[in-house]
């Protein structure tokens, strides 16, 4: 038996292609983008980061609710978004809130859902997404779901989710990708690993070696790869949907990643469960340190077109959170009408209840 786990274990070792330093170590695997493309991921991957910074800054204010940084996470999460097309579904977690916004999401409404406003889950009509799931893991039952719509009606499109490594300790996660499986539905499943949950390292949440391989017990791809670098992301996303739409079933990615904050603004103290020399470790491996000295390298980044976007990030924030905080305050009856096609008879009373306190 022990044998046999090794044989599994030795199937997913990480795939990178930009080395810590910067440097191509994977020509074969090098993704084909164009000049133009790989500046527009730097761009919003510095863009994201800003965001990140002026989010906790706002919570801090008391101007923002619900938030989990994402600091450290940017190739993870842009590097997969980038390999979709515009009619492709996310289904995100809590912290996959940059995903829907370079898929389209106004960043004022992104605001309004940290601040629990309705109209920050009235998504624009082109994007093709779910508000990110609270509920741990439970969001991909929903992408197998969906995935399976898309193969019934003929579209040539996936169902994307994520979660974290805690995430894969759900029944949710197993059923989920087990369901997809058996059906060869369109799906991609990104675990980010970002090895401690809430607070319980990886290691106490599972005895796999690797969170790819559990892809394995439902009969599908499973591929480990190193979340740091965005151009593997990139390329193992894009390897995925190309498979799923040509029916050759989903797909388990897990990213190697690493979250610089805390899990959430709502009190968490990364201090009481990870060393300093960790986080100095994996601050080395910096995802946008990392593809700046590529971009560098190749004489496609300045610090000067970093500054440009910088500007242009704190200013489109400074708009958006002013917008959001302009939008008419949620009232009861909005929370009360907005949970029910028809209200059952306790909430049609107080429905009327409050329609008569909100009149005066």
């Amino acid at each position: 038996m022990k044998h046999v786990l090794e044989n599994v274990e030795s199937q997913f070792e990480m795939f990178q292609i930009l080395n810590e330093d910067g440097k191509i170590v994977n020509k074969d695997d090098m993704p084909d983008l164009s000049d133009e493309d790989l500046k527009e991921i730097m761009r919003r991957m510095v863009y994201t980061r800003i965001l990140d910074q002026r989010s906790i800054a706002l919570n801090r204010q008391g101007r923002l609710g619900f938030y989990a940084p994402t600091a450290g996470q940017e190739a993870s999460q842009l590097g997969s978004q980038f390999a979709l097309e515009q009619e492709d579904f996310i289904l995100p977690g809590y912290r996959d809130v940059p995903q829907l916004i370079w898929q389209g999401l106004p960043l004022y409404q992104a605001f309004l859902f940290s601040k629990g406003h309705f109209h920050g889950n009235q998504f624009p009509e082109k994007l093709h997404a779910l508000s990110p799931q609270i509920i741990i893991g439970a969001q991909y039952v929903q992408t197998a779901g969906v995935a399976l719509g898309f193969k019934k009606r003929g579209k040539k499109n996936v169902a994307i989710t994520y979660t974290g490594d805690g995430g894969t300790s759900q029944g949710d996660f197993y059923e989920g990708i087990n369901f997809a499986g058996a059906y060869k539905a369109p799906a991609i499943f990104i675990v980010q690993n970002n090895r401690f949950a809430i607070s319980v390292p990886v290691e106490k949440q599972t005895n796999s070696k690797t969170l790819a391989q559990k892809s394995v017990a439902a009969g599908i791809e499973g591929i480990q790869v190193d979340g740091m670098d965005v151009l593997a992301v990139y390329a193992a996303t894009k390897d995925a949907r190309d498979r799923a739409i040509n029916g050759d079933g989903p797909t388990l990615i897990e990213t190697l990643t690493y979250r610089f904050g805390p899990h959430t603004m709502s009190g968490d103290d990364p201090t009481r469960y990870r060393t300093e020399e960790l986080d100095n470790e994996w601050a080395k491996k910096d995802p946008l340190v990392r593809f700046r000295k590529f971009l560098e390298g190749k004489k496609l980044w300045s610090e000067e077109d970093e500054n440009k976007v910088i500007d242009e990030a704190k200013d489109d924030i400074k708009k958006a959170i002013k917008q959001a905080e302009e939008q008419p305050k949620q009232k009861v009856t909005d929370l009360i009408g907005n949970m029910y096609e028809e209200l059952p008879s306790n909430l049609q009373e107080q429905m009327e209840i409050y329609k008569e306190k909100e009149s005066k």
